[in-house]
Order: C-alpha cells, then sequence, then structure tokens
C-alpha cells in the first residue's frame, strides 16, 4: 500500500515538471543560510573598509586631476598674486605720500638763479623762463644716443601740446661739456631737433652752478680736453618749468612722450586754473 502511494506521488510531480527530488527543489528555489551570510559579509567589507568600486572610480579621477604639477603652478599663482598686490599697495602708499607732502611742503626745490649764454651768444638767465611753459633737458652734443632720442621726444611732446595750447613753450638745450660743446658746435647739434629749440652753454663753473640748482649730476671734469675723445655721465631728465619760472615735474628716460603730454597738459589745466588766465 505505502509503494503504491510513494508511486502515485512521483508521477503527479513528473507530470507538473517539478524536480525529481526534494533536494534538487531546495537548491534551486530557496536561498540557503550560507548565501545569505556571504552578501552580508561582502556588504559589510565594502561600507566598512573601502568605498564601492563606482565611488573609487570618481576619486581616483579627482585625484588624477590635481596632479603634483597642478599644485605647484596654484602655489605659484598665489604666490606670485600675493607679491602683486603688496606692490601695489606700497606704490599707492608712497603716492599718497608724496601728494600729501606737496601739499603741506610745496613743490621740490629744484632750479634758482643761473647765468648762461643761449648758441647765439645771447645772455641767458632764469628770468628768461618767465612768461614760457619751459622743458629743460641738460646732456652734451657728442652723445652718442641717449641725448638725441630725448630730445627728438621733446620735440614730439612740443608739437602735440602746442596743437591744443598755442606757441606756449620755449625747449631748452643745457649742456654739460663746456670744454667741447662751443657755440658754433651747439648751433650745428640743434639742427636736427626742434626748429625753437635753445642751446645754452657756459664756462665750466657756470655749468657747474646750473647743475647744481637742478639736482643734476654731471662727470665732466673741469680741466677736460677740448680735443678728446670721452663721454660724459650725466642726469637723463626733462625738466618742465611753469610760466612763472617753477619747478613742477621732472621726466625720466622711462617715461613715454604720450604720458607726458597727458601729464603737461594737467599741468597748464591746473595753473590756468589757479592764476585765472592763459598764456
Amino acid at each position: 500500500m505505502f509503494s503504491s502511494c510513494r508511486n502515485l506521488l512521483q508521477s503527479s510531480l513528473r507530470a507538473r515538471g517539478t524536480p525529481k527530488s526534494f533536494s534538487t527543489l531546495r537548491s534551486s528555489t530557496i536561498p540557503t543560510a550560507t548565501t545569505s551570510r556571504s552578501r552580508q559579509i561582502q556588504q559589510r567589507f565594502y561600507s566598512s573598509s573601502e568605498p564601492p568600486p563606482s565611488q573609487a572610480a570618481n576619486d581616483r579621477t579627482l585625484v588624477g586631476i590635481f596632479t603634483p604639477k597642478a599644485a605647484a603652478l596654484f602655489v605659484a599663482t598665489g604666490v606670485g598674486l600675493y607679491f602683486y598686490f603688496r606692490s601695489e599697495k606700497q606704490r599707492l602708499l608712497e603716492q599718497r605720500q608724496k601728494e600729501r607732502e606737496v601739499s603741506m611742503v610745496g613743490r621740490a626745490r629744484v632750479g634758482g638763479p643761473f647765468t648762461l649764454s643761449t648758441h647765439l651768444n645771447k645772455p641767458f638767465s632764469e628770468l628768461n623762463l618767465v612768461g614760457k611753459w619751459n622743458l629743460v633737458y641738460f646732456g652734451f652734443t657728442n652723445c652718442p644716443d641717449i641725448c638725441p632720442a630725448e630730445l627728438d621726444k621733446m620735440g614730439v611732446v612740443i608739437d602735440a601740446l602746442e596743437k591744443k595750447h598755442g606757441r606756449v613753450f620755449q625747449p631748452l638745450f643745457v649742456s654739460v661739456d663746456p670744454a667741447r660743446d662751443t657755440p658754433q658746435q651747439v648751433v650745428q647739434y640743434l639742427q636736427d631737433f626742434h626748429p625753437r629749440l635753445t642751446g645754452l652753454i657756459g664756462d665750466y663753473a657756470s655749468t657747474k652752478a646750473v647743475c647744481k640748482a637742478y639736482r643734476v649730476y654731471f662727470s665732466t671734469p673741469p680741466n677736460a680736453d677740448p680735443k678728446g675723445d670721452y663721454l660724459v655721465d650725466h642726469s637723463i631728465f626733462v625738466y618742465l618749468m611753469d610760466p612763472e619760472g617753477e619747478f613742477v615735474e621732472a621726466f625720466g628716460q622711462a617715461v613715454k612722450a604720450e604720458e607726458i603730454v597727458e601729464r603737461v597738459g594737467k599741468e597748464i589745466k591746473d595753473w590756468e586754473g589757479r592764476v585765472g588766465m592763459n598764456l
């Protein structure tokens, strides 16, 4: 009887397409305790020791972007910006201090009495500065490059300013080489520059006095040979003197003609507003 029941049950199961044994059914459809335990260990491993694979890949990408080279560039840029802003701050502080000094004390003590002669043998002193805006340059006719360049720049400045303000300028060339710069030598030299440029010359004592008044350094010795082949070391500035014969500004070699035009134009406007008249 028991044998007949077992045969009937097996025939029924085979008809429904089920596994031949209960062990096969259990292994294919029911999760075992071992499988569940393995998954729990795997999840706990990822959460405690390292991020999931996708997050780790993103982290590696970020690290790849911030390379040692990029870090060095970042640091160098930061250092450069620091020094730049510190330099700009110092420059502004110096400019403000200079403006305060000018407003409180007055302009620098440049200029004063002197007596020289023009290249046409006419007397010329500080009194001849009055009534004109004066651009004054100290140099020598045997200068190979710097003096010609500065005198050319002076001519450009005068032409640009006089288009707006009229003929209000007196350009002056003061020789710091009294031994070789004779009137004839200066006349010939000035032919290459602005047609109204006036040359001023004198003996060694007169030259030394005017250079001292204008804070100009020059290296010509008092016993220089008129026929000697030597160069003269000297200050390189174009001095701006107002129509009252007072010092306004000194422009160095590095200052461009456009910058001088802008600054001198401002000074003319300020002077005219102060005295209430035009030249």
